[in-house]
């Protein structure tokens, strides 16, 4: 039997306590071996997936696999760089994690042989799979950006995935740019990961300069020919905050401004308009599905860049028993933590319908909620419904399903506290009463 709306909210109910449950471990290994899912990367869709699999089915083995020690929050890290947060507060340990799956692995993947049906990791070991999840988000294509070399990397920062090589380096080139210094920002040309954060980004800093730095500026070169989500949000934003428009403006938004050559000594950038010195630059770099896809063979769509998926599984439509979550996935769908939380949940439904000989709902539904700060105590937000049309074979915005805020609020802000709060304790298993040291 498919599950259905009651079961899934039961399910995710129950789980709100799962974590704290001190037999977790000891119950996943007495278990009888069932079908193995090998699911790599515990961001938000992997991390989900695997919770929710093993809730909804305990019989089924998994085994996630994860590079890095601790998860580190994107949503939220532009508040590190506008001082309103420490990159420690937006720092989550996996032994949540740890005690629900059946094995939790640090490790990289170095080879997937998909006919064998097998992983590989750096350290030597390999695990068989009856179903593999990759959920390894993005790959930055540093080479699109000339002059982006792996010398320029190390002081021209994207702080694209929150880490302390990136976003706490950024953090203290902020820290140290002197009243009067320029701090120039790049945007790619879509898709990219998280469309409303690089404006949202643009307003923080402006907000941190305003309080600390009130001759600073900020420069915003867009590749795109514009603001690509809640133009008009941003925009008011930008005119009542930091004067937008006006020869005080703490803000330069240029837009249809391809990066042409990147001097990262002169820290000079050369655009097809004009040439840019920064006290502190940072470029966001064109970015394709995360290199563990290419291993599997699954990246192959928009010029070798994302995976095509069944919107009903997501198993790629490339290699079979392989399934593609988050921001990997070619879809319809913004690249967000709302959008990967909510798909490793649609992937851990549909595995279970798979692996009990069944076959998933035929019409899934998926939700995504995008917040953005405007300042330090208000935001606003856009969301939408898709419904998946099985003669489209596509996903389809529902009517009346979606929504944009009027005007920025310090409701909103509230709100968007709360989204981040309940998405890591969904994704990461918290226990109820986790005590979150993030300041909003």
């Amino acid at each position: 039997m498919a599950i259905d709306r009651r079961d899934f909210l039961k399910a995710t109910a129950a789980l709100g306590t799962l974590g704290a449950l001190t037999g977790c471990a000891s119950l996943s290994t007495a278990r009888k071996a069932g079908p193995k899912v090998v699911i790599v990367g515990a961001g938000f869709g992997g991390a989900t997936c695997a919770r929710y699999l093993k809730a909804w089915d305990p019989n089924i083995d998994i085994t996630l696999i994860e590079a890095n020690r601790d998860f580190i929050s994107c949503p939220f890290s532009n508040t590190v760089l506008a001082g309103m947060n420490n990159l420690e507060s937006l720092t989550f340990s996996y032994d949540h994690l740890r005690n629900i799956v059946d094995s939790f692995v640090q490790d990289r993947v170095t080879a997937i042989d998909s006919v064998k049906r097998r992983v590989r990791t750096a350290s030597g070991l390999h695990f068989d799979y009856d179903r593999l999840v990759l959920a390894g988000g993005v790959e930055f294509l540093f080479d699109k950006v000339p002059g982006y070399t792996e010398a320029a990397q190390r002081t021209i920062k994207h702080a694209w995935k929150a880490s302390v090589e990136q976003t706490g380096v950024l953090r203290q080139q902020l820290a140290a740019i002197p009243d009067g210094g320029v701090f120039v920002m790049s945007i790619p040309r879509m898709p990219f990961r998280c469309p409303p954060a690089p404006y949202e980004r643009a307003c923080l800093v402006a907000n941190y300069f305003k309080n600390t730095k009130p001759r600073a500026k900020v420069i915003v070169l867009d590749s795109n020919p514009d603001i690509v989500v809640m133009k008009q949000l941003f925009l008011t934003a930008w005119k009542k905050h930091y004067g937008f428009e006006t020869a005080n403006s703490m803000i330069d938004y240029r837009p249809d401004n391809d990066i042409h050559q990147l001097d990262a000594k002169k820290m000079v950038v050369h655009t097809n308009f004009d040439d840019i010195s920064g006290d502190v630059i940072n470029i966001i770099p064109p970015m394709r599905a995360a290199a563990l896809t290419e291993l599997a063979g699954a990246r192959a769509s928009d010029n070798g860049h994302w995976c095509p998926i069944d919107y009903r599984t997501f198993e790629s439509t490339i290699v079979p028993n392989v399934h593609v979550l988050g921001d990997s996935a070619l879809s319809v769908f913004p690249k967000s933590g709302s959008v990967a939380n909510n798909t490793g949940k649609m992937c851990a439904a549909a595995l279970v319908e798979l692996l009990n000989n069944r076959w998933p709902d035929n019409a899934p539904v998926v939700t995504n909620t995008c917040y953005a700060a405007s300042t330090d105590h208000t935001a606003f937000n856009v969301a939408a419904v898709f419904r998946y049309d099985p003669v489209a074979k596509n996903m389809v915005a529902e009517l009346g399903g979606s929504g944009i805020s009027k005007q920025e609020s310090e409701l909103e802000f509230s709100y968007m506290e709360s989204w981040a709060k309940n998405v890591w304790a969904d994704s990461l298993g918290l226990p109820e009463g986790y005590r979150y040291t993030t300041k909003f």
